[in-house]
Protein backbone atom coordinates (compact mmCIF):
# COMPACT_ATOMS: atom_id res chain seq x y z
CA UNK A 1 0.00 0.00 0.00
CA UNK A 2 1.25 3.47 -0.86
CA UNK A 3 1.89 5.64 2.16
CA UNK A 4 0.95 9.33 2.12
CA UNK A 5 3.15 11.23 4.58
CA UNK A 6 1.28 14.14 6.19
CA UNK A 7 3.64 14.34 9.18
CA UNK A 8 4.21 17.81 10.64
CA UNK A 9 7.95 17.35 10.97
CA UNK A 10 10.33 15.80 10.35
CA UNK A 11 8.31 15.67 7.18
CA UNK A 12 8.18 14.45 3.63
CA UNK A 13 11.23 15.08 1.43
CA UNK A 14 11.64 14.91 -2.35
CA UNK A 15 12.30 11.36 -3.50
CA UNK A 16 15.37 12.38 -5.48
CA UNK A 17 16.90 13.97 -2.38
CA UNK A 18 16.40 10.76 -0.40
CA UNK A 19 17.86 8.61 -3.16
CA UNK A 20 20.96 10.76 -3.53
CA UNK A 21 21.43 10.96 0.22
CA UNK A 22 21.16 7.19 0.53
CA UNK A 23 23.88 6.73 -2.07
CA UNK A 24 26.11 9.28 -0.37
CA UNK A 25 25.97 7.33 2.89
CA UNK A 26 27.76 4.46 1.16
CA UNK A 27 29.94 6.40 -1.28
CA UNK A 28 30.03 10.18 -1.40
CA UNK A 29 30.58 11.45 -4.95
CA UNK A 30 32.62 8.39 -5.86
CA UNK A 31 35.47 9.11 -3.43
CA UNK A 32 35.19 5.70 -1.79
CA UNK A 33 34.14 7.08 1.58
CA UNK A 34 30.79 7.67 3.22
CA UNK A 35 29.49 11.20 3.61
CA UNK A 36 29.15 10.33 7.30
CA UNK A 37 32.87 9.75 7.77
CA UNK A 38 34.59 12.52 5.83
CA UNK A 39 35.95 15.68 7.43
CA UNK A 40 33.84 18.78 7.13
CA UNK A 41 37.08 20.58 6.30
CA UNK A 42 37.58 18.72 3.04
CA UNK A 43 37.08 20.53 -0.24
CA UNK A 44 34.42 17.96 -1.10
CA UNK A 45 32.15 18.95 1.76
CA UNK A 46 33.00 22.64 1.58
CA UNK A 47 31.62 22.53 -1.96
CA UNK A 48 28.38 21.03 -0.64
CA UNK A 49 28.06 23.69 2.03
CA UNK A 50 28.81 26.48 -0.44
CA UNK A 51 26.29 25.20 -2.97
CA UNK A 52 23.59 24.84 -0.32
CA UNK A 53 24.11 28.46 0.71
CA UNK A 54 24.19 29.65 -2.90
CA UNK A 55 20.98 27.81 -3.80
CA UNK A 56 19.19 29.09 -0.72
CA UNK A 57 20.26 32.65 -1.50
CA UNK A 58 19.12 32.30 -5.13
CA UNK A 59 15.77 30.67 -4.40
CA UNK A 60 14.78 33.16 -1.71
CA UNK A 61 16.48 36.11 -3.47
CA UNK A 62 18.54 36.99 -0.40
CA UNK A 63 20.43 40.29 -0.91
CA UNK A 64 24.21 40.44 -0.58
CA UNK A 65 24.12 42.42 2.67
CA UNK A 66 22.50 39.44 4.41
CA UNK A 67 24.54 36.50 5.62
CA UNK A 68 23.33 32.89 5.67
CA UNK A 69 24.59 30.43 8.25
CA UNK A 70 23.72 26.81 9.00
CA UNK A 71 23.71 25.79 12.66
CA UNK A 72 22.72 22.95 14.96
CA UNK A 73 20.31 23.11 17.86
CA UNK A 74 17.02 23.59 16.03
CA UNK A 75 14.81 26.66 15.97
CA UNK A 76 14.27 26.26 19.72
CA UNK A 77 17.89 27.23 20.29
CA UNK A 78 17.27 30.37 18.25
CA UNK A 79 14.58 31.34 20.76
CA UNK A 80 17.41 32.39 23.08
CA UNK A 81 20.15 33.11 20.55
CA UNK A 82 18.07 35.84 18.91
CA UNK A 83 17.58 37.89 22.10
CA UNK A 84 21.12 37.08 23.23
CA UNK A 85 22.39 38.84 20.08
CA UNK A 86 19.73 41.50 19.60
CA UNK A 87 17.89 42.38 22.81
CA UNK A 88 19.41 45.31 24.68
CA UNK A 89 16.36 47.09 26.15
CA UNK A 90 12.99 45.83 24.95
CA UNK A 91 11.66 43.43 22.33
CA UNK A 92 8.15 42.94 20.99
CA UNK A 93 6.55 39.60 20.23
CA UNK A 94 3.34 38.56 18.49
CA UNK A 95 1.91 35.55 20.31
CA UNK A 96 0.34 33.19 17.78
CA UNK A 97 0.89 29.82 19.40
CA UNK A 98 3.09 27.38 21.25
CA UNK A 99 6.34 28.22 19.47
CA UNK A 100 5.81 31.97 19.83
CA UNK A 101 5.13 31.47 23.55
CA UNK A 102 8.35 29.52 23.94
CA UNK A 103 10.28 32.25 22.14
CA UNK A 104 8.71 34.83 24.46
CA UNK A 105 9.69 32.81 27.53
CA UNK A 106 13.33 32.60 26.43
CA UNK A 107 13.58 36.28 25.51
CA UNK A 108 12.48 37.34 28.97
CA UNK A 109 15.84 36.08 30.26
CA UNK A 110 17.61 38.92 28.41
CA UNK A 111 15.48 42.01 28.78
CA UNK A 112 12.01 43.47 28.75
CA UNK A 113 9.52 41.72 26.49
CA UNK A 114 6.23 43.23 25.39
CA UNK A 115 3.56 41.03 23.84
CA UNK A 116 2.24 43.41 21.21
CA UNK A 117 -0.69 41.22 20.14
CA UNK A 118 -2.00 37.72 20.79
CA UNK A 119 -4.56 35.29 19.43
CA UNK A 120 -4.62 33.19 22.58
CA UNK A 121 -8.13 34.42 23.38
CA UNK A 122 -9.50 32.15 20.62
CA UNK A 123 -7.06 29.28 21.01
CA UNK A 124 -4.67 30.75 18.43
CA UNK A 125 -7.16 30.22 15.60
CA UNK A 126 -6.30 33.49 13.82
CA UNK A 127 -3.45 35.92 13.10
CA UNK A 128 -3.74 39.17 15.13
CA UNK A 129 -4.29 42.35 13.12
CA UNK A 130 -4.74 46.05 13.71
CA UNK A 131 -2.09 46.44 16.40
CA UNK A 132 0.43 49.25 16.70
CA UNK A 133 4.14 48.43 16.72
CA UNK A 134 6.05 50.61 19.21
CA UNK A 135 9.07 52.33 17.73
CA UNK A 136 11.23 51.89 20.84
CA UNK A 137 11.66 48.12 20.36
CA UNK A 138 15.01 46.54 19.60
CA UNK A 139 13.09 44.18 17.34
CA UNK A 140 9.67 42.65 16.70
CA UNK A 141 9.39 38.86 16.52
CA UNK A 142 6.75 36.92 14.60
CA UNK A 143 6.15 33.24 13.83
CA UNK A 144 5.02 33.16 10.23
CA UNK A 145 3.35 29.73 10.25
CA UNK A 146 1.87 27.87 13.18
CA UNK A 147 2.14 24.13 12.74
CA UNK A 148 -0.04 23.23 15.70
CA UNK A 149 -2.98 25.56 15.09
CA UNK A 150 -2.85 25.85 11.30
CA UNK A 151 -2.58 29.62 10.87
CA UNK A 152 -0.16 31.56 8.68
CA UNK A 153 0.87 35.04 7.64
CA UNK A 154 0.20 35.28 3.91
CA UNK A 155 2.46 38.24 3.27
CA UNK A 156 5.33 40.23 4.73
CA UNK A 157 4.28 42.79 7.32
CA UNK A 158 5.65 46.32 7.49
CA UNK A 159 7.52 47.09 10.70
CA UNK A 160 9.13 50.36 11.84
CA UNK A 161 11.65 48.34 13.85
CA UNK A 162 13.88 45.36 13.01
CA UNK A 163 11.64 42.43 12.12
CA UNK A 164 12.64 38.92 13.20
CA UNK A 165 10.75 35.88 11.91
CA UNK A 166 10.67 32.21 12.77
CA UNK A 167 9.92 30.68 9.36
CA UNK A 168 10.55 27.08 10.33
CA UNK A 169 7.45 25.66 8.70
CA UNK A 170 6.80 27.85 5.65
CA UNK A 171 10.24 28.85 4.42
CA UNK A 172 10.50 28.60 0.62
CA UNK A 173 6.78 27.88 0.28
CA UNK A 174 6.06 31.39 -1.00
CA UNK A 175 8.08 34.41 -2.13
CA UNK A 176 9.42 36.55 0.73
CA UNK A 177 10.75 40.10 0.63
CA UNK A 178 13.84 39.45 2.71
CA UNK A 179 14.61 43.18 2.90
CA UNK A 180 11.65 43.64 5.25
CA UNK A 181 13.39 41.47 7.86
CA UNK A 182 16.50 41.89 9.94
CA UNK A 183 16.73 38.19 10.73
CA UNK A 184 14.93 35.05 9.57
CA UNK A 185 15.53 31.66 11.13
CA UNK A 186 14.06 28.18 11.22
CA UNK A 187 14.54 24.47 11.51
CA UNK A 188 14.99 22.80 8.14
CA UNK A 189 12.83 19.76 8.78
CA UNK A 190 9.70 20.92 6.98
CA UNK A 191 10.58 22.35 3.56
CA UNK A 192 14.37 22.37 3.39
CA UNK A 193 15.73 19.07 4.63
CA UNK A 194 15.90 16.70 7.59
CA UNK A 195 16.06 17.48 11.29
CA UNK A 196 19.49 18.54 12.48
CA UNK A 197 20.24 21.77 10.64
CA UNK A 198 18.93 25.26 11.34
CA UNK A 199 19.20 28.22 8.98
CA UNK A 200 19.74 31.85 9.97
CA UNK A 201 19.53 34.73 7.49
CA UNK A 202 20.74 37.93 9.11
CA UNK A 203 21.50 41.47 8.00
CA UNK A 204 24.97 42.10 9.32
CA UNK A 205 24.44 45.67 10.47
CA UNK A 206 22.07 44.62 13.29
CA UNK A 207 24.76 42.55 15.02
CA UNK A 208 27.23 43.70 17.65
CA UNK A 209 24.88 46.22 19.24
CA UNK A 210 24.26 44.58 22.63
CA UNK A 211 26.45 45.37 25.64
CA UNK A 212 26.47 41.88 27.15
CA UNK A 213 29.38 39.53 26.47
CA UNK A 214 28.39 36.77 24.07
CA UNK A 215 29.55 33.17 24.43
CA UNK A 216 31.52 32.20 21.34
CA UNK A 217 29.03 29.63 20.11
CA UNK A 218 26.09 32.02 20.48
CA UNK A 219 27.64 34.96 18.64
CA UNK A 220 26.34 34.89 15.06
CA UNK A 221 29.42 36.80 13.92
CA UNK A 222 31.69 33.85 14.68
CA UNK A 223 29.61 31.55 12.49
CA UNK A 224 29.47 34.12 9.71
CA UNK A 225 33.24 34.59 9.76
CA UNK A 226 33.77 30.84 9.55
CA UNK A 227 31.10 30.15 6.88
CA UNK A 228 29.03 27.91 9.19
CA UNK A 229 32.12 25.94 10.21
CA UNK A 230 33.02 27.55 13.50
CA UNK A 231 32.48 24.07 14.89
CA UNK A 232 31.61 20.79 13.16
CA UNK A 233 28.39 21.43 11.23
CA UNK A 234 25.55 18.90 10.76
CA UNK A 235 27.19 17.49 7.65
CA UNK A 236 24.57 14.96 6.58
CA UNK A 237 21.65 17.30 7.17
CA UNK A 238 23.32 20.01 5.09
CA UNK A 239 23.89 17.54 2.26
CA UNK A 240 20.23 16.49 2.22
CA UNK A 241 19.25 20.16 2.38
CA UNK A 242 21.38 20.86 -0.67
CA UNK A 243 19.67 18.05 -2.56
CA UNK A 244 16.26 19.39 -1.55
CA UNK A 245 17.16 22.88 -2.73
CA UNK A 246 18.41 21.47 -6.03
CA UNK A 247 15.05 19.74 -6.47
CA UNK A 248 13.18 22.94 -5.70
CA UNK A 249 15.18 24.85 -8.29
CA UNK A 250 14.61 22.10 -10.87
CA UNK A 251 10.81 22.36 -10.65
CA UNK A 252 10.78 26.13 -11.12
CA UNK A 253 11.70 27.48 -7.70
CA UNK A 254 9.54 29.27 -5.17
CA UNK A 255 6.97 30.76 -7.60
CA UNK A 256 6.18 27.30 -8.97
CA UNK A 257 6.00 25.60 -5.60
CA UNK A 258 3.73 28.38 -4.32
CA UNK A 259 1.27 27.56 -7.12
CA UNK A 260 1.42 23.89 -6.16
CA UNK A 261 0.92 24.67 -2.49
CA UNK A 262 -2.07 26.88 -3.23
CA UNK A 263 -3.64 24.15 -5.35
CA UNK A 264 -3.12 21.51 -2.67
CA UNK A 265 -4.55 23.71 0.06
CA UNK A 266 -7.55 24.70 -2.06
CA UNK A 267 -8.32 21.05 -2.74
CA UNK A 268 -8.18 20.01 0.90
CA UNK A 269 -9.89 23.06 2.41
CA UNK A 270 -12.56 22.76 -0.27
CA UNK A 271 -13.35 19.25 0.90
CA UNK A 272 -13.37 20.28 4.57
CA UNK A 273 -15.86 23.03 3.80
CA UNK A 274 -18.00 20.79 1.60
CA UNK A 275 -18.00 17.59 3.62
CA UNK A 276 -20.74 17.44 6.30
CA UNK A 277 -18.55 15.38 8.64
CA UNK A 278 -15.67 17.86 9.01
CA UNK A 279 -14.96 21.50 9.82
CA UNK A 280 -11.86 23.65 9.89
CA UNK A 281 -10.42 25.14 13.07
CA UNK A 282 -8.60 28.24 11.78
CA UNK A 283 -10.06 31.55 10.60
CA UNK A 284 -10.60 31.22 6.86
CA UNK A 285 -8.47 34.25 5.96
CA UNK A 286 -5.56 32.94 8.04
CA UNK A 287 -5.61 29.29 7.08
CA UNK A 288 -2.17 27.83 6.67
CA UNK A 289 -1.09 26.48 3.29
CA UNK A 290 1.31 24.17 5.13
CA UNK A 291 -0.68 22.67 8.02
CA UNK A 292 -4.36 22.01 7.47
CA UNK A 293 -6.16 21.52 10.79
CA UNK A 294 -9.72 20.19 11.03
CA UNK A 295 -12.05 18.33 13.38
CA UNK A 296 -15.28 16.37 13.14
CA UNK A 297 -18.31 18.55 12.59
CA UNK A 298 -20.90 19.13 15.30
CA UNK A 299 -22.81 15.94 15.95
CA UNK A 300 -20.07 13.70 14.55
CA UNK A 301 -17.45 14.11 17.28
CA UNK A 302 -17.80 10.48 18.30
CA UNK A 303 -16.53 9.37 14.89
CA UNK A 304 -13.06 10.88 15.30
CA UNK A 305 -11.29 7.67 16.42
CA UNK A 306 -13.03 5.70 13.69
CA UNK A 307 -11.99 8.16 10.98
CA UNK A 308 -8.39 8.13 12.17
CA UNK A 309 -8.40 4.33 11.98
CA UNK A 310 -10.02 4.41 8.55
CA UNK A 311 -7.56 6.97 7.22
CA UNK A 312 -4.61 5.03 8.59
CA UNK A 313 -5.84 1.89 6.90
CA UNK A 314 -5.98 3.83 3.62
CA UNK A 315 -2.29 4.75 3.93
CA UNK A 316 -2.60 8.21 5.47
CA UNK A 317 0.32 8.80 7.86
CA UNK A 318 0.63 11.57 10.45
CA UNK A 319 -2.92 12.97 10.23
CA UNK A 320 -3.67 12.91 13.94
CA UNK A 321 -4.03 16.46 15.26
CA UNK A 322 -1.83 17.93 17.94
CA UNK A 323 -3.08 17.26 21.44
CA UNK A 324 -3.68 20.98 22.03
CA UNK A 325 -6.12 21.18 19.14
CA UNK A 326 -7.33 17.62 18.69
CA UNK A 327 -8.92 16.32 15.54
CA UNK A 328 -6.70 16.06 12.51
CA UNK A 329 -3.79 17.81 10.86
CA UNK A 330 -2.55 17.28 7.33
CA UNK A 331 0.83 18.88 6.71
CA UNK A 332 1.22 19.53 2.99
CA UNK A 333 4.74 20.90 2.69
CA UNK A 334 6.56 21.59 -0.56
CA UNK A 335 7.48 17.97 -1.33
CA UNK A 336 3.92 16.68 -0.81
CA UNK A 337 2.43 15.76 -4.22
CA UNK A 338 -1.13 16.81 -4.96
CA UNK A 339 -1.91 13.14 -5.60
CA UNK A 340 -1.49 12.46 -1.88
CA UNK A 341 -3.81 15.32 -1.01
CA UNK A 342 -6.36 13.89 -3.44
CA UNK A 343 -6.00 10.51 -1.72
CA UNK A 344 -6.87 12.10 1.62
CA UNK A 345 -9.83 13.92 0.08
CA UNK A 346 -11.07 10.64 -1.41
CA UNK A 347 -10.70 9.03 2.01
CA UNK A 348 -12.79 11.78 3.62
CA UNK A 349 -15.48 11.41 0.95
CA UNK A 350 -15.64 7.66 1.36
CA UNK A 351 -15.97 8.02 5.11
CA UNK A 352 -18.76 10.57 4.73
CA UNK A 353 -20.65 8.27 2.37
CA UNK A 354 -20.59 5.61 5.03
CA UNK A 355 -21.43 7.75 8.06
CA UNK A 356 -23.29 10.93 7.06
CA UNK A 357 -26.55 11.16 8.96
Amino acid sequence: MKKHNFSAGPSILPRVALENAAKAVLDFDGIGLSLLEISHRTKDFEAVNDEAESLFRELLQVPDNYKIIFLGGGASTQFFEVPYNLLEHKAGYINTGVWAKKAIKEAKNFGEVEVIASSEDRNFSYIPKGYTIPTDLDYLHITTNNTIYGTEYHGDIDSPVTLVADMSSDILSRPVDVTKYGLIYGGAQKNMGPAGVTFVIVREDILGKVSRPLPSMVDYRNHIANKSMFNTPPVYAIYVMRETLKWLKSIGGVPEVQKRNQAKAALLYGEIDRNPLFKGTAAVEDRSLMNVCFVMADGYEDLAPEFLKFATEQGMVGVKGHRLVGGFRASIYNAMPIESVQALVDCMRQFAEQHAR
